[in-house]
């Protein structure tokens, strides 16, 4: 498992693009290097990656559902997912997390890949002093190992944090701080945010649609679309479910 050191000399984990601990890592990387599934309208199931996370992932013409074994494929059937659209369907995910669970925004799921090289300090510093931020505190809820990142320049609040998210893989989320906004500052941010990874590395990225301004930053930071995400836990099996 690759590693990069950070300017404060810790240890910042990341995970390797290619690992096949999780089944649909290897969809992702393999998606990431121009491979997808076939786009044949089909679907296929995986167990979740995290405890009282499940999730629905679809490629052009395919679609993955991370749910836990006590949904019958009878049931998903019943709901009419399927590869062309059907798995996003919201009264699936409705059905899915029932009452009272918690369904995240469906978002555009894209890849990078680090920049970062062994004789070159990363541009970003550890800052666990934004640890009450939102987005720190909602990323510590459904991903593992979140580090906080931003500038040395403890008069900044431009935060990026890096966690192991998405199947296993290494997720970024950031957040540019209202005074800096609308002058290339996010994708500064994000190109900031690769220098802490691995030259090559496979990093991904779960963004909004409607959040034109992050979708451009992490395209002009050479992140390309794979497909999209819609994350959901169920409150009857987890009633902590997250918030935000």
């Amino acid at each position: 498992m690759p590693h990069a050191r950070g300017r404060s000399g810790k240890w910042i984990c990341t995970v390797d693009g290619v690992t096949r601990d999780h089944p649909l890592a290897g969809l992702i990387a393999a998606a990431a290097a121009g491979r997808y599934p076939v786009a044949d309208g089909s679907w296929r199931r995986v167990p979740p990656w995290r405890p009282g996370v499940e999730a629905i992932v679809a490629f052009t013409g395919h679609a993955v559902l991370a749910v836990a074994p006590d949904i019958p494929d009878r049931r998903l059937a019943s709901l009419g997912v399927d590869g062309f659209g059907g798995a996003h369907d919201p009264r699936l995910i409705t059905a899915l997390a029932g009452p009272g669970g918690w369904i995240d925004s469906l978002d555009m799921l894209m890849a990078g890949r680090g920049s970062g090289h062994p004789v070159a300090p990363p541009r970003l510093v550890d800052r666990p002093d934004l640890a009450a931020h939102p987005r720190a505190g909602f990323a510590a809820k459904i991903r593992d190992q979140p580090r906080l990142l931003g500038y040395e320049d403890r008069r900044r609040s431009a935060l990026a944090v890096i966690s192991r998210g998405i199947a296993g893989l290494t997720e970024l989320s950031f957040e540019l701080e209202p005074g800096h906004r609308g002058q290339g500052g996010g994708t500064g941010l994000v190109r900031d945010a690769l220098s802490v990874i691995p030259a090559g590395e496979l990093l991904l990225a779960a963004v909004a649609p409607g959040n034109a301004a992050s979708v451009r930053a992490l395209l002009s930071a050479g992140f390309i679309p794979l497909g999209s995400l819609q994350l959901f836990r169920r409150a009857a099996h987890y009633p902590d479910h997250v918030q935000g």
